[in-house]
């Protein structure tokens, strides 16, 4: 029952954001008005033939910048989830597998990041590097590699003590081989489905940045950032707020389901038993 429940999850998920991401890498072709023209004299105006969601305070077309936006919020989230994923399961593999005096310190760096708010130090660095799109990620990943360090690290230190793993070393193999040959292949599950959950939280906080001015610089079509510049509106132009908010909350709901679904798929507690 719950594979099958995991199945349709993940299979709902799957789809819905890989249309999504083919919708924000065929922005060229999808959107008909170019999501940096102004037209003032018809600034705000409502969804009609030709602007079907409307348009924003300087005249721009609102579907072009939801569907240009769709590409900086992806390629944050993918590049933030990345760096995150790379550095912390380096870092939690290594620690977890060599334990002593590494595994503590590893710990306690991570106890001590962990107890700051996450956005909130995003948001502190964000503004003292100013608002790029470079900056963002390195905001969003020099908190988010913690997670996976930790959950990288409780895998490696469950795993060290298996036989395949003794088996290895009495052969004489090498520990980055003991790591990259039999320790990666079985933490992967969990780490995908905690990268899945971490590109949705990266997007909402790319979102989140770009809201407050520190993130993507305008003009760039930023959800976060299309949803301030409406707000002041939300009565007579709710479109301008509608429309990113919408777009923003079906990429969360889509990664939500694919997480769910894989984690139930892949039953990362099961395999390792």
């Amino acid at each position: 029952m719950g594979r099958r429940r995991g199945r349709r999850s993940a299979t709902a998920g799957a789809i819905l954001f890989g249309t999504l991401v083919v919708a924000g890498v065929a922005a060229p072709r999808l959107a008909s008005h170019d999501p940096y023209a102004t037209a003032l004299p018809e600034r705000l105006a409502a969804a009609r033939p030709g602007h079907p969601l409307g348009q924003d305070t300087l005249g721009r077309d609102v579907l072009a910048r939801v569907l240009y936006g769709a590409r900086i919020s992806l390629a944050i989230g993918a590049a933030a989830v990345t760096i995150s994923l790379l550095v912390g399961a380096g870092i939690g593999l290594a620690a977890g597998y060599r334990g002593g005096w590494l595994d503590e310190a590893v710990a306690r760096v991570i106890d001590v990041l962990l107890a700051f708010p996450g956005l909130l130090l995003a948001i502190a660095l964000a503004g003292v590097l100013g608002p790029s799109l470079g900056n963002v990620v390195v905001a969003l990943s020099a908190l988010g590699w913690t997670g996976y360090a930790r959950l990288a690290r409780a895998e490696a230190a469950g795993l060290r003590r298996r036989d395949f793993v003794a088996a290895a070393e009495a052969l004489g193999a090498r520990p980055g081989h003991v790591v990259l040959r039999h320790l990666v292949p079985l933490a992967a599950p969990v780490l995908l489905v905690q990268a899945t959950f971490g590109m949705a939280a990266a997007i909402v906080a790319e979102a989140s940045l770009s809201f407050l001015g520190i993130g993507a610089p305008a003009p760039l079509p930023s959800w976060g950032a299309m949803i301030e510049e409406g707000r002041p509106f939300l009565v007579v132009a709710p479109h301008l707020v509608i429309a990113p908010g919408i777009a923003l909350a079906l990429t969360v709901l889509a990664l939500q389901l694919l997480g769910d679904g894989l984690r139930d798929l892949l039953d990362v507690r099961d395999e390792r038993r």
